[in-house]
């Protein structure tokens, strides 16, 4: 009970030094947005609201086991971490890992759907690569050449069928460690959620959808119109800078995505005032939201009993067991 109450202590704390962290850049965004209409201010907290809220919606399709007030902290809090701590978005699913099997959860579930929490959102990703690939090589306003609107529509392509042929190689391998044979198995819940009706799956479409109509919204806002193929793949290519382990992706995000809009064909001033309105939105906001979330999460977590025990998933079939799964 000490070990869990100073480990999630802990959290709450990095969590706090990441937004204080994160003010002196403020002042940046800050001298940003006193050269825009506020409308266009509104309008992009409004679109990251409503991404985080998607977030929420897919999270709770996967973790249907948990009682829906954890469900929706949990699911906040997992955002929170990704853009405050280290690691970016898949730092926040370790976390949120972490904070659900404190609720009393089978390790080997965990792992399991948050598998199939990340590949399927992976997978939209990918979607959201390849789609506008191919509209910039069908002649759709933008960069035209394969480096720009080809490779990398390729290179997703690739990855995907490669992620979708894992569990027929592991299998025909004989399984491995309980670890892997889990999140082979999550790939094939995301595949499978993927295929079916459930409308929470709107959630994995809205979660990327509106965080790039935020950064559009900002273009928009300092006077800089993109081609939206264009500005998609920018949006892809510079998060790739958000693996670097900078906490909220502070400087490196914001360099990655400025030089990805300078790429497609944004101007250097404008790219760069567009990217601190952005950042600033889409670390404050589910920042704030997140911590608020985990706050009223976390005595909950630390009294044995104090969270609602688990039942048996409704949203998707359970998975077999690890020792079942591939014999």
């Amino acid at each position: 009970m000490i070990n869990r109450r100073l480990a999630t202590l802990a959290l709450l704390g990095l969590l706090a030094l990441s937004l204080l962290l994160a003010l002196p850049g403020m002042r940046s965004a800050v001298r940003a947005i006193e050269r825009v209409n506020p409308l266009w201010i509104v309008a992009a907290v409004a679109l990251e609201v409503a991404s985080d809220i998607s977030f929420v919606v897919i999270y709770r399709l996967f973790f249907d086991r948990l009682d829906g007030r954890d469900a929706r902290a949990l699911g906040w809090t997992s955002q929170a971490a990704g853009a405050l701590l280290p690691g970016g978005g898949v730092g926040g699913y370790a976390i949120s890992g972490w904070l659900t099997r404190l609720t009393g959860q089978p390790t080997s579930w965990v792992v399991r759907r948050s598998s199939a929490l990340f590949f399927l959102t992976s997978g939209v990703n990918a979607a959201a690569v390849i789609i506008p690939g191919a509209l910039l090589l069908a002649g759709v306003a933008g960069p035209h050449d394969f480096l720009l609107a080809g490779l990398p529509m390729v290179l997703a392509g690739a990855a995907t069928l490669s992620v979708l042929a894992l569990p027929g190689l592991v299998r025909r391998r004989g399984g491995g460690p309980d670890w892997i044979v889990n999140i082979v198995t999550g790939i094939e819940e995301a595949r499978d959620a993927a295929g079916g009706r459930n409308w929470r799956l709107v959630g994995a479409f809205g979660y990327l959808g509106f965080d790039i109509a935020v950064l559009y919204v900002t273009l928009l806002a300092v006077g800089q119109p993109m081609s939206v193929p264009a500005l998609m793949l920018a949006y892809a290519l510079g998060y790739l800078a958000n693996t670097v382990p900078i906490p909220g992706g502070i400087g490196v995000l914001d360099a990655g995505l400025t030089g990805a809009l300078v790429l497609y064909g944004a101007s250097p001033i404008h790219a760069a005032a567009a990217v601190l309105l952005y950042h600033a939105i889409a670390l404050w906001v589910p920042g704030i939201g997140g911590s608020y979330a985990y706050l009223r999460l976390r005595p909950r977590l630390v009294q044995t009993g104090a969270v609602t025990p688990w039942t048996a998933p409704e949203a998707l079939a359970p998975a077999p067991a690890p020792a079942e799964a591939w014999s």
